[in-house]
């Protein structure tokens, strides 16, 4: 699970930024240097915060889609091809495949 907080949203506002931050709030940024810029300001924080946050779910369809490695499913294939199972539903690389897209369907 990705972990968001102050640090990575200053990490993004101000990639250059070296600092210490004590707790988990705006007020625990200290000892900032990032040659005379000045640190985010807490509505910069929390927008980022808000932000990435949004990414991150709205990337866990993809997240949660763990389809079998390439060499499996090419296996799989192989398998099937040599049995006569190609014809689209009684493969086991197809049921392997629907199996993910079943248990993650798009909402």
């Amino acid at each position: 699970m990705k972990i968001i907080d102050i640090g990575s949203a200053i990490r993004v506002l101000r990639p250059n930024a070296k600092f210490i931050i004590h707790g988990n709030t705006y007020e625990g940024i200290e000892d900032w240097d990032d040659g005379g810029e000045n640190p985010p300001t807490e509505a910069e924080i929390d927008a980022e915060i808000k932000k990435q946050e949004k990414e991150y779910s709205d990337n866990k369809y993809q997240r949660d889609r763990i389809y079998p490695f390439i060499g499996e499913q090419l296996d799989l294939l192989y398998h099937d091809m040599t049995s006569g199972k190609v014809d689209g539903k009684t493969g086991e690389w197809y049921k392997a495949v629907k199996k993910v897209k079943d248990d993650n369907p798009k909402s």
